[in-house]
């Protein structure tokens, strides 16, 4: 019996070496490479695409390639849809990654059930059939031409796959398929990167769109080889807080569309909710005569939604004050505190500050930075900021406030909410025709002239 080989692989960029070095030399990552057994390169005849090969392609001219609208497939789901570019493309191949029990197993099988017209093959690598069969109980009706098959071997996942002619494949999850050409366990670098490029080239050969769940490790991106984002062609994050409604269907890589576009949903009893408006949902409908409350007019990805920003700043109990900040960059809110010590005076040194974005949110745009301080401030001071007021506004270290983007969809949102006043960089409306909105529009230059505006 001869010795089984092995090599050690970077979890990174894929580069092999025979033995085991600290630095990657290709990618520069340290500590990554990890030891794989190898086989023997599969012939023609093993190859688990056995049956699907086609002719040969040759090269043409870009003046003879034909182009045209692509045919997209219909979720049945707007913020799926969205997400996607419009819909899910033929013969793509979809990554959807999220940390353990964020809700990816039910958001793909709540698709395969609205499906209309639409034959679709359920692969499932770690839950039973019958598991499966009472989570679709709770999301709905079952329908006939969702098939579910609980196999983890890739050979025997074309088979099936041969035998159904399926319109589109859910496998769930890619960690748990292993093929019989390498040696390793499955969820390993070496299967991990085999399954997904067989899997890849069925897709590809036959227009068979393939919907692919991935695990996240502890660092919170896709685990498994960095090949496996590079050879698919959209990357989608779906991430959230566990102990909240709300759940955030990001895209990270689309070779079909925006990058920008994000999907939100609510988590209920009976599966995933589309919220076409988030911002609705996220707004207390009364928080008057409570301080320490700001509304921030936000942009995740290119949609406009305003939250709450809350704040809450008390005297120090034990000497050491406290920076606590959830939702938001806590470093960033340090930086915050300091501006608004040392350039508007307000003396926070010896109390605690605590911030929170309300629904569970965590939001990364540089416009709450202005809620975020005024919400401080309103807390600190104890006086309410009007409930008919919402703001948005980059501060800087020498207390301005900085022009931020897609201000036009900022003020838009806020009319439509029914918001009187919003608060904006000066000078960030040139061409920017309000006078036909039923909003008024205060343009401020610093810190300062925000807070003269909001508290008199």
């Amino acid at each position: 019996m001869t010795k089984a080989k092995s090599v050690y692989v970077c979890t990174q960029c894929g580069a092999d070496s025979p033995k085991w070095i600290g630095k990657c030399p290709a990618c520069g990552a340290w500590n990554t490479y990890v030891e794989e057994f190898i086989a023997k390169s599969p012939t023609q005849s093993q190859s688990p695409l056995h049956g699907y090969e086609v002719s040969k392609s040759k090269p043409l001219p870009l003046s003879e390639i034909q182009t045209g609208d692509e045919i997209r497939l219909d979720m049945s789901d707007g913020e799926l849809n969205r997400v996607l570019g419009g819909g899910l493309v033929p013969g793509s191949l979809v990554l959807i990654g999220g940390e353990p029990g964020i809700g990816k197993s039910t958001l793909v099988l709540q698709t395969a059930l609205n499906l209309k017209n639409c034959k679709t093959l359920y692969v499932s690598g770690e839950e039973s059939a019958k598991q499966l069969k009472l989570r679709a109980e709770r999301l709905g009706e079952a329908r006939a031409d969702c098939l579910i098959v609980c196999e983890t071997s890739l050979e025997q996942i074309f088979v099936h796959i041969k035998n159904v002619q399926p319109d589109i494949v859910i496998i769930d999850s890619i960690q748990t398929i292993f093929t019989e050409l390498t040696e390793s366990s499955p969820g390993s670098i070496s299967q991990v990167r085999e399954c997904s490029a067989a899997i890849l080239k069925f897709a590809k050969e036959t227009g068979t769109p393939v919907l692919l769940i991935g695990h996240i490790n502890k660092e919170g991106s896709i685990a498994g080889p960095k090949v496996l984002e590079h050879i698919v062609d959209t990357v989608l994050q779906f991430e959230g807080d566990q102990h909240y409604m709300y759940r955030i269907l990001r895209n990270i890589k689309n070779r079909f569309g925006s990058t920008a576009e994000l999907g939100i949903y609510e988590m209920r009893q009976n599966g995933l909710r589309e919220v076409s408006n988030p911002s609705e949902l996220l707004l207390t409908q009364n928080h008057e005569g409570l301080s320490g409350v700001a509304i921030a007019s936000a942009i995740e990805g290119v949609r406009p939604f305003l939250i709450e920003t809350q704040a809450l700043v008390s005297t120090a109990a034990y000497g050491t004050p406290q920076r606590s900040a959830t939702g938001f960059d806590i470093r960033r809110m340090n930086m915050l505190l300091a501006v608004l010590e040392k350039r508007a005076g307000f003396k926070l040194i010896q109390k605690d500050v605590f911030l929170n974005i309300a629904g569970g949110l965590k939001v990364n745009d540089p416009a709450i930075d202005l809620p975020v301080i005024s919400a401080v401030l309103s807390s600190s001071l104890d006086v309410t900021i009007e409930r008919e007021v919402c703001m948005c506004g980059e501060i800087g270290l020498s207390g301005e406030i900085r022009p931020i983007n897609r201000i036009e969809q900022r003020i838009l949102e806020a009319e439509k909410l029914g918001f009187q006043r919003i608060i904006l960089p000066k000078n960030n409306l040139k061409g920017f025709d309000g006078r036909k909105l039923n909003i008024r529009i205060v343009e401020v230059r610093r810190v300062e002239e925000a807070f003269r505006e909001l508290f008199g």
